[in-house]
């Protein structure tokens, strides 16, 4: 065998897998056709909070009089500058990751990676030229692409995906955002920002539908704030590119409406990337459209794994990160245990953020729990107040019985640097007694988590 571990795709599954093979004394390759990180680094979660910084830069310097601070002469975005900046720093992370395969003696090959046999895979570079590589093991990491609905067909011009939307050569007057997840409403909340005239559109009967409903609420009455447009309960029906502008037409509760917009952005979700990756070559069984494993990522065929967005689970970097070191230990023959993902955390990065991990109020009450509930507003908090970062509140959900933290939900500035905290306490079953009893730092964000652990409990100080 050439190696004893072959990697296809060097996202944050691909490339993270790659170096914990390496650490466990593996010889490792991995087949990139793009760029080193994959979507993620270069197309999605490191360069989207690069423009989403440049946003919330310009709103500081906006409101700087607010802060005692006097700011001369017109204060406005420059897009094109914000779209080099962006592309800089994904460009950077790309270089440090091929560092990171360098310092771990990790082989990158360049070209269209796909299974040709049990333990083979071939490779063909730009030019056609094929080479077969062979590994005792053989994990797929091919990621996923923007998702294209019949009635909207991306165009790359005037009706876009989330790649086409971080290399615009110039800003949209307008822009019609076609799905509210985590990407639709991040670039939603851009556009916003910089002075794009936004109309956010969701088919659910909420914005962020996967997220507690108070939180959904909570971001539309922010999103609201900033003159956004939003439509719930809506989609897109037809776009009309023939002319200047896009004419789209939207179907809403109340019948058909029509708005003209320069672009409109499909931000309905991903698809796996499982064509042509060679996996009728050696029978990998495959059902409604992603890829079936075990706990340990084992496919249906001895030797070949699949990890990340391919498989079943949420489309996550840090869930297919966590996959890939799972995969790749339980291959090296460590005791490793199954990822656990009731307790993997979810963030959207729009001002305010989102984070959440767990169950919903909802969800635990459809799953019988009698549940004891705290929420804490951020208007209480000191450290909100001194920041300018008043909107929001922590919300924690336990459960009566014996006190187990069944779910947190937070919305507001920097709540995706507090997450981990909840992860964490979950992980090793803390109680809501003992988040009480943990003494949090004054001032800062974080104490409503302390705060809402008390209010659940009647025992809330700054209420």
């Amino acid at each position: 065998m050439d190696y004893d571990l072959i990697i296809i795709g060097s996202g944050p599954g691909g490339y993270v897998a790659a170096i914990r093979a390496s650490q466990l004394k593996m010889k490792v390759a991995v087949v990139e056709n793009a760029e080193i990180g994959g979507i993620c680094l270069n197309w999605g979660c490191i360069p989207t909070k690069s423009l989403l910084k440049s946003a919330q830069v310009f709103e500081y310097l906006s409101h700087a009089s607010e802060y005692g601070i006097s700011v001369s002469g017109e204060v406005k975005p420059d897009f094109e500058a914000i779209i080099a900046r962006s592309r800089g720093v994904a460009e950077g992370m790309s270089k440090g990751v091929q560092f990171l395969f360098k310092k771990n003696n990790i082989i990158l090959i360049k070209g269209y990676g796909r299974i040709s046999g049990k333990n083979s895979v071939e490779v063909e570079d730009v030019q056609g030229i094929k080479t077969t590589l062979s590994g005792r093991h053989i994990i797929l990491a091919t990621g996923a692409r923007s998702k294209e609905l019949p009635d909207l067909k991306q165009d790359g011009e005037k009706i876009i995906g989330y790649r086409e939307a971080m290399t615009l050569r110039e800003q949209p007057k307008s822009m019609v955002v076609a799905g509210s997840g985590a990407i639709g409403s991040e670039f939603a909340n851009f556009f916003q920002s910089i002075g794009t005239e936004v109309t956010l559109v969701e088919f659910l009967p909420r914005i962020v539908p996967n997220e507690d409903e108070e939180i959904s609420k909570q971001l539309e009455r922010s999103f609201k704030k900033m003159k956004m447009k939003v439509m719930t309960g809506s989609s897109v029906e037809s776009v009309d590119t023939t002319g200047e502008k896009c004419i789209v037409t939207i179907k809403t509760p109340k019948g058909k409406e029509t708005v003209e917009t320069d672009i409109v952005l499909s931000a309905v979700g991903v698809t796996a990337n499982l064509t042509d990756i060679g996996l009728e070559n050696a029978g990998v069984k495959t059902e409604k459209d992603k890829i079936v494993v075990d706990d340990y990522y084992r496919t249906s065929v001895d030797g070949i794994y699949a990890i990340g967005d391919i498989v079943h689970g949420p489309a996550l970097a840090h869930v297919a990160s966590a996959e890939g070191i799972v995969c790749v230990e339980k291959i090296a023959g460590l005791d490793t245990e199954p990822l656990n993902y009731n307790n993997i955390p979810a963030c959207t990065y729009t001002n305010p953020e989102i984070a959440s991990v767990g169950l919903t109020e909802q969800a635990a009450r459809d799953s019988g729990y009698e549940i004891k509930v705290g929420k804490f507003p951020f208007t209480a908090s000191g450290k909100a107040s001194a920041s300018g970062a008043r909107e929001g509140f922590i919300k924690l959900i336990f459960d009566s019985a014996y006190g187990e933290l069944l779910g947190a939900h937070m919305i507001g500035a920097n709540v995706t640097e507090m997450i981990s905290e909840i992860v964490i306490a979950r992980k090793l079953e803390t109680t809501a007694h003992e988040i009480i009893k943990a003494v949090h730092p004054h001032p800062t964000m974080s104490e409503a988590i302390m705060e809402a652990a008390a209010a659940a409990y009647g025992e809330v100080i700054h209420l």
